[in-house]
This record gives C-alpha cells, sequence and structure tokens, in this order.
C-alpha cells in the first residue's frame, strides 16, 4: 500500500471529503463494483440477521458489555496486560502512531529479519506500519486476499470487511499478472478472471510467504481481559497461518477491543460474523494466550495503541465509535458511501464510521477531518444495521457541532485550540441569527408576517454563499399565513 501516512493515516495528497466524492461519482466503472458488492452483501446481511429471532436483545447485550468495559477501561486493561504477561507474552503500551511503530520496527530488527507476514489489521494501517518498517529495511506481505490485492496495485484499501471492494475480476487478473513477480512467485500464465483461478494464484504466491516468514504482525478482533486472550476471526485461513508459523508474533491492538469475560465474547462471536460476511460463524476464529512450549510462536509481544482513542472516551457522546466491532455493515447500506467509495474519506476507516471515527482520532483542524462529519445524508441506515447500536447520525450532528464552533481540546496532554472549520463562518453567524429569533417571539412573529406578505417578491434563487445550497435544491415557498397567526385565527388564540 502506498500513498499512506505512518503517523496518521491521512491519505497524502487526499482533498476533503466533497472534492473528492465528487471526482468519484463520475467514476461508473467505480460506482458500479460498489452499488454490486454492497447490495450482494447487505441482502445477505439482512437474511442472516433474521435467523435469529433475539437480534435485538443480542444487539443491546453487546452495547451494554462494551459501555460498560469503556466505563471502567482502566481497571480492565491493567487486568489483560496481566493475563498476557502472566501467560509468557510482553505488552508494550503506545500513546501514539509513531511510538506503536518504532516498538514494532525494534522488534522485528531484534529478530535479525527482514520481512514480515501480516494478518489483516486497521490498526496497522492506521499508524502506517508498512510505511515504517519499509523505512527501516523490512518488508511487509499482506496475506489476506483483499489486502495483497490493493497492496500489488500500489492502492489503498477502500472498506473495512472487503479493502478491494472497489475493483473488478478483470482489474485483479491485471495485477495479478503484472506485479506478483516482483513480490515473489509470479502469477501462472495464462491467468482468467475466474474466480477459482484468483484465488489459487494467491494461494500459490503466499504458500512460499508462510513458511519462510519468521515473523508475523497481526491486530486482533477481541481480548479477553480475564485470560489474556487475543481473537481473530476471518474467512481465508491466512491469518492462522501468520498466527502459528512464525516464531515471533506481533500483536498491535486499539485499547478499546478489550472485552472483560470469555462470556462476553460469546455475545460478539454471534453478532460479528452475521453483520459482516453474512455467515453463521467465521470458518476460522483463531485465539491465542500468550505463548505455549512446541506450539505457535515462541515469543509474543502486545502493542497497545492509543492513538486519540483516550482523548475520544472523554466525550460522551462521541467515545460510543469505540464500540464499533468494525463489522462494515453501515458502509453497506450508506447511499452516500455506494455513490463516492471508500477512497473519497481520505481515511483507513471509511463509511459512516469512519465519519465518526476519524475526526475523533485525529481531530477536526485539517480540512479532510473537519469534512468528514458532513459526509452522510443522516438517513439514519447506519444506525439501523449496526450490531452495537452506535448511534451514528447523533455523533455526526455532534461533530459538526464541534467543527463549526471550533474550540480547545487535549491532545498528548496539550491543549489546542480549533479554529472553526474554513467555510462555515456564514453558517454559523446563520445559527447565531436563528438563536437570537426564536429567544424572541416578537421579533419572529414580526418577521414571519413581513415574509408572508413579501413572499411574492423573493427570488428563486438564494444570493451568496446560499447560491450553492438552491443550486441543488428548490427554495421552500413561504406560505400565506404564518402557523402562529392560523391558529390564532382558528382557536381564538387559544393556547
Amino acid at each position: 500500500m502506498s500513498g499512506t501516512s505512518g503517523t496518521s493515516g491521512t491519505y497524502l495528497g487526499m482533498p476533503a471529503f466533497p472534492k473528492a466524492a465528487h471526482d468519484a461519482v463520475r467514476n461508473e466503472t467505480l460506482r458500479g463494483n460498489l452499488r454490486h458488492a454492497t447490495h450482494t452483501i447487505r441482502d445477505k446481511r439482512a437474511k442472516a440477521v433474521a435467523e435469529l429471532a433475539d437480534w435485538p436483545e443480542l444487539r443491546a447485550a453487546a452495547k451494554a458489555v462494551k459501555d460498560r468495559t469503556l466505563r471502567h477501561l482502566d481497571h480492565y486493561l491493567v487486568r489483560l496486560e496481566q493475563a498476557v504477561t502472566a501467560a509468557g507474552g510482553t505488552v508494550h503500551w503506545a500513546v501514539d502512531a509513531a511510538e506503536a511503530n518504532r516498538i514494532v520496527t525494534d522488534l522485528v530488527k531484534a529478530t535479525g529479519q527482514t520481512e514480515v507476514v501480516k494478518v489483516k489489521s486497521m490498526a496497522t494501517q492506521e499508524i502506517g506500519l508498512n510505511e515504517a518498517l519499509e523505512a527501516e529495511g523490512i518488508r511487509a506481505y499482506e496475506t489476506d486476499l483483499a489486502e495483497l490485492i490493493v497492496q500489488l496495485g500500489h492502492d489503498r484499501p477502500s472498506h473495512i470487511l472487503v479493502p478491494a471492494i472497489h475493483r473488478n475480476r478483470g482489474e485483479i487478473r491485471d495485477i495479478f499478472s503484472k506485479e506478483m513477480g516482483g513480490w515473489g512467485r509470479p502469477a501462472p500464465e495464462g491467468l482468467t478472471d475466474a474466480p477459482a483461478e484468483l484465488a489459487e494464484a494467491a494461494r500459490l504466491h503466499l504458500r512460499e510467504k508462510f513458511l519462510r516468514a519468521k515473523v508475523g504482525v497481526s491486530g486482533a478482533n477481541f481480548m479477553v481481559a480475564e485470560t489474556g486472550t487475543l481473537v481473530v476471526v476471518e474467512s481465508e485461513g491466512n491469518g492462522r497461518m501468520c498466527l502459528t508459523l512464525p516464531e515471533t508474533l506481533i500483536s498491535v491492538v486499539g485499547i478499546e477491543k478489550v472485552v472483560p469475560t470469555w462470556q462476553d465474547l460469546e455475545v460478539f462471536l454471534q453478532l460479528l460474523p452475521r453483520s459482516s460476511t453474512a455467515e453463521r460463524m467465521n470458518p476460522y476464529t483463531s485465539t491465542w494466550t500468550g505463548t505455549t512450549d512446541g506450539d505457535g510462536p515462541k515469543t509474543f509481544h502486545l502493542v497497545l495503541l492509543d492513538n486519540g482513542r483516550t482523548d475520544t472516551l472523554a466525550d460522551e457522546v462521541g467515545r460510543q465509535a469505540l464500540r464499533c466491532i468494525r463489522c462494515s455493515a453501515c458502509l453497506n447500506v450508506c447511499p452516500v458511501y455506494e455513490r463516492a467509495g471508500g477512497h473519497a474519506y481520505g481515511s483507513v476507516y471509511p463509511g459512516p464510521i469512519g465519519a465518526i471515527l476519524t475526526p475523533q482520532l485525529r481531530g477536526t483542524a485539517s480540512e479532510v477531518d473537519a469534512s468528514l462529519p458532513y459526509a452522510s445524508s443522516l438517513c439514519g441506515a447506519c444506525y439501523e444495521v449496526c450490531p452495537v447500536a452506535i448511534d451514528i447520525p447523533e455523533v455526526l450532528v455532534h461533530l459538526r457541532e464541534r467543527v463549526v464552533e471550533g474550540g480547545e481540546v487535549t491532545r498528548d496532554g496539550v491543549k489546542v485550540t480549533l479554529r472553526p472549520a474554513k467555510g462555515h463562518a456564514a453558517e454559523r453567524a446563520a445559527m447565531r441569527a436563528a438563536r437570537w429569533a426564536l429567544d424572541h417571539p416578537g421579533a419572529l412573529r414580526a418577521g414571519q408576517r413581513l415574509a408572508s406578505r413579501t413572499r411574492r417578491l423573493h427570488p428563486k434563487r438564494l444570493p451568496g454563499p446560499g447560491r450553492a445550497w438552491t443550486d441543488t435544491r428548490t427554495l421552500p415557498e413561504v406560505p400565506a399565513e404564518s402557523f402562529r397567526d392560523w391558529w390564532q385565527r382558528t382557536h381564538g388564540g387559544a393556547r
């Protein structure tokens, strides 16, 4: 993968969402790929979820577990560290991306190895680990099929579950034929775009890497505090290979991924497969607890990643984003994502969850991050399908308020003043004017009557900053009589 920052995960050179989305929707191939894939996945998910009569109860239970864990996160993280250490693992704490990258790089260099195999991991993409390793002469090989496509194509992931969702089979065949030889075993001669042939080409290409690699790097879907167990769920088996064959395993995991007990884990192992891949169970659910003589890696390191999560936790509204279990259900139902694609979000976390998670992890000081809370129609479909009941529209509105108002936030122990985002001055002024009018009933009534009596003189389009709004919308007509006047006339002033 290229183009990601090693410190924040920002896709370097990416414009703000409105510009990126404007360009993306003109790509008919992209829109066709996205439409076909998202509709297929969400239809299958709906059928899988409908099989469980207690789905609402499972959803409520997951929300409760996550909320309880986040309220006492310090307690469960200490408990996790103690359990991992007792099982033979080593725990490292990383306050930000730079520290996490330094820890992992030093651990790999200490083994004397110059290559690692990787399990699909959003956290390592977030911190730009591949680029950090490459800068130190260490090559990271992605082993998930979709991540392999992205890496070989010098591309960026565009979906949480299916990173290469923007590619069709013909494009994948061309990437394999052209690029595989530069990374290892080349693609077979005469490769077609048949799914079985593409999968076999990837299998042959990766097998030599699995058998040769001495260091594996992973993330984790969950961490169980009571036993120090990490859990990875996947569909291909590549994760199982990376987690068991190397001599050294390094797992980089966000601190919010902890759950208190195995009983809590049971809830999520029912929710995640159906919400993500529309399966009753994941084909591969790998769990590991520290190290065991003669079985699996000899050395295990867990890097617990903050990178803005503590700041997010401090926001009583925004913290619910930390419930996310990365199922991607919200992406598959989002009308904005379906048309714009994941790259338009300028982050490794695309779609509705990315629109609320990324601005909290990175702040809203940049143009890209300030635009993300507006990358939504607020239709609410994302909330309806979220297996942990994250009210994404609520957080989006909350973050829009933060963008408009600006203000002071604390990042890495330092207070930073965020300036109101560029282009929102007119909106801020309009909201303040509306607040004043609603606080003064007499002025509001006079304004309504004036607007009604002059309605024939009203323009069809707004002037100045409002022109862009009326370029794509019809300006509502002012009624001949306000509601207040109608009520007084028909009810005689009764309250």
